[in-house]
């Protein structure tokens, strides 16, 4: 551990609190078209329950202690205050691994994989699997600091999380990650070959060869999957050009509004998971609320959307325009928003190991906890 970093424990002041369940009670709700369900964006009769339990029923205090049952630290790395959780294992030999998350998930996104990574025996594996685990907030995200000048990208992101593993006096370790953290994920491949032993993603990035027509050179499940992202392009990106362009203008009403940051995420949870349109089959609310609530209680949610604009500009929205050369296991979801074709993955990849899940969608480490974690396990067994 660094000398740097200091011990850290959520800890939100009653005030900020206070202010919450003010808010909440003053909210001013939109009206809805009869019969539009969610077909506008988040449906009015849920985010109006949603809200009401987050006022009356959700304990923030309970979730703290979820969250503040790991070590949490906070250390500088160029100038920016970081926090991650640093879960150690009590295996001699555990693999250090530095779990991503994206956008809008946070660091409790992990809550119910750290255990299993880092204690295996205790969930039914086998010792020689165990990681020490470290999962920060991104720059911009819940309880780090965020960028205070224009144009921290992706790959400034992934600059600065091969400066805080060596800060840590890690030299060798795994990453992984999904959204933003598969994409940031890559980056530590390229930028960080000599310490990165494996990249694992569960949301693998790629194009298609030049020229290459889809309908002659893929399976009908390959081209389902991409008919089903072709969809996705057409009606569930708004967010993405608002986000890319103006994160500014929206960060104003989201950061002043609790519901309507509630109904700007929980929409996300909803369309890109598993849940055949019931977002509670798939996520409590208190999770849901907790999520939610770090975005809130920090102030990050327009330093978070900044990302996708940065990113957009240094036009590194896409497929890694350099090859990722270290080995790469690939976790692919059924409802991940995105499944490029295993060819097309290999020409950016090093691919080691794809693994197709019976279930589950994008946000997999809150859906299908043992599924990803045996699929991290048998990956990295490989490169240990």
């Amino acid at each position: 551990m660094s000398q740097r970093a200091e011990r850290f424990q959520i800890h939100v002041p009653d005030a900020v609190l206070q202010d919450l369940q003010e808010r909440l009670s003053r909210t001013r709700f939109p009206d809805q078209l009869v019969g539009a369900g969610w077909s506008y964006g988040t449906e009015l009769t849920y985010l109006r329950e949603l809200c009401n339990y987050w006022r009356e029923k959700f304990d923030w205090d309970a979730q703290e202690q979820v969250l503040n049952r790991f070590d949490h630290f906070r250390t500088q790395i160029d100038g920016l205050s970081i926090h991650f959780v640093h879960a150690r294992s009590r295996e001699p030999d555990a693999l250090p691994l530095l779990l991503l998350h994206g956008w809008p998930d946070s660091v409790f996104g992990f809550y119910k994989v750290i255990g299993p990574l880092t204690d295996p025996v205790a969930h039914g594996g086998n010792r020689e699997d165990a990681f020490d685990v470290i999962c920060p907030s991104l720059p911009g995200y819940g309880f780090s600091d965020a960028p205070r000048q224009a144009g921290f990208d992706v790959r400034s992101m992934a600059d600065l999380m091969a400066k805080l593993m060596a800060e840590l006096g890690v030299t060798r370790y795994g990453a992984q990650g999904g959204d933003w953290g598969a994409v940031i994920a890559s980056h530590l491949g390229v930028v960080d070959p000599s310490h990165v032993c494996g990249v694992h993603l569960n949301m693998a990035v790629a194009g298609p060869p030049q020229g290459e027509d889809p309908a002659q050179e893929l399976s009908p499940k390959e081209l389902e999957a991409l008919a089903d992202y072709g969809h996705f392009q057409t009606e569930e990106t708004g967010y993405q050009a608002i986000q890319g362009t103006k994160p500014q203008s929206l960060g104003y009403g989201l950061n002043d509004s609790p519901a309507g940051l509630a109904a700007w995420i929980v929409e996300k949870f909803r369309s890109w998971s598993d849940c055949d349109g019931d977002v509670e089959r798939r996520f409590t609310r208190d999770e849901l609320l907790t999520n939610i609530m770090i975005y809130w209680v920090t102030g990050s949610i327009t330093s978070s959307t900044r990302l996708y604009c940065e990113s957009r500009r240094a036009g590194r929205f896409g497929p890694l325009a350099e090859r990722v050369e270290v080995p790469t296991g690939c976790a692919i979801f059924p409802k991940e928003i995105y499944r490029a074709p295993r060819r097309w993955a290999e020409r950016t990849y090093n691919i080691t190991r794809w693994t197709e899940m019976p279930r589950g969608g994008h946000f997999a480490a809150l859906e299908e906890p043992e599924l990803l974690v045996e699929d991290i396990r048998s990956f990295f067994r490989s490169v240990r």
